[in-house]
């Protein structure tokens, strides 16, 4: 996936980034207060074989901000998020099938993007935990040595931090080199946060990544995710509504598959202009 380079290295990163203007906004649908824009989503349709799962949807994602997907179980938001690293791929019959998503001004639905090097750019992390069949240490080390990172000063100050980072350091840290797969369930999911946050991407993607999690250790991630953003532009799928009103900058909310209103998290929360909304938030429905 070709980019422009700019002249400044995030620190920790593997690779350097571009930066490209982009007005922020869509007819019916704007971003207040947001002068850049990291992904584009332009009138969307997307099918599982036949079944439409998006339809039209169009909005834009501001840089540096926490962007929360909210709406009832089955209305897309997931689907959305997986089509900004294209793993949806990895399902038969599964395909956007009309209009573009573009980061930082790249079609990533292009036949000469590398997917490889999109999946770099964009981290998951997902619902249910995938530790990797390794030690807790190598679930980290793993992507910083794939990026060419030798330097074991750097691997462990790393792995330290971003354990710390996900609420599991004081938990694992006399068990660094035991397998990841010997932890618990919650355990396993703040491991795969602390793998996405050590690769430093340029975007985060999280789908419902607290749904496994106590109260306390919600509470550090929520904490992360909102240092994490003066660095990263982050998408959160959440049926938490307190959770989004936390944690977000900017809200969208989905149902049936549209995109029915997306705003500033306070304005969709304090006053939102669709009445679907409003039902939606104030437990009306969902």
């Amino acid at each position: 996936m070709e980019r422009a380079r700019s002249t400044e290295t995030r620190p920790g990163t593997v690779q350097e980034t571009q930066t490209i203007s982009s007005a922020i906004g869509a007819p019916g649908i704007t971003a207040p207060d947001v002068t850049r824009t990291m992904i584009d989503v332009d009138n969307v349709d997307f099918h599982y074989g036949k079944a439409k799962a998006l339809h039209g949807i169009s909005l834009k994602i501001p840089e540096k901000k926490v962007t929360a997907f909210i709406g009832p179980s089955g209305c897309g938001k997931s689907t959305l998020l997986r089509c900004f690293n294209r793993m949806n791929d990895l399902l038969d019959h599964a395909r956007v099938t009309a209009g573009a998503i573009n980061i930082e001004g790249v079609n990533i639905n292009a036949p000469d993007v590398d997917v490889i090097e999109l999946r770099k750019r964009v981290g998951m992390v997902f619902q249910k935990s995938n530790p990797f069949p390794k030690s807790v240490y190598e679930n980290i080390a793993y992507g910083l040595r794939i990026g060419g990172i030798r330097d074991k000063t750097v691997i462990d100050g790393t792995v330290e931090s971003s354990l710390k980072g996900a609420a599991l350091w004081d938990e694992v840290e006399n068990r660094l080199h035991e397998s990841a797969l010997g932890l618990s369930g919650g355990q396993q999911q703040r491991l795969c946060i602390a793998r996405a946050i050590a690769v430093a991407p340029e975007i985060i993607l999280m789908d419902e990544p607290c749904s496994a999690l106590d109260p306390i250790a919600t509470a550090k991630v929520e904490e992360l995710i909102d240092a994490l953003k003066e660095q990263y532009t982050i998408v959160i799928v959440t049926h938490n509504m307190q959770q989004a009103t936390r944690c977000s900058d900017m809200a969208a909310f989905f149902y049936l598959g549209k995109l029915i209103e997306f705003d500033r998290t306070e304005k969709i929360f304090s006053n939102p202009s669709n009445k679907q909304t409003e039902d939606y938030i104030s437990g009306r429905f969902g």
